[in-house]
């Protein structure tokens, strides 16, 4: 999901979008913690979108 999608939602979508991927960067934590992680990528992938969420959302409210 790149920037200009995101802000073409609405921010209550965004807050969805947001809660879903902090539940998923704390499930692959807790895989990686277990050695059942098996896309490393992920990590580095959903931590760069919950930032751009945060940025979208950051703007919205400015």
């Amino acid at each position: 999901m790149n920037a200009n999608e995101l802000r073409e939602k609405s921010a209550e979508e965004l807050n969805a979008t947001l809660f879903s991927l902090l539940r998923e960067q704390f499930d692959l934590r807790i895989a990686k913690a277990q050695d059942s992680l098996t896309k490393n990528h992920r990590i580095k992938e959903v931590r760069r979108s919950i930032a751009r969420i945060k940025t979208v959302l950051s703007e919205k409210k400015a």
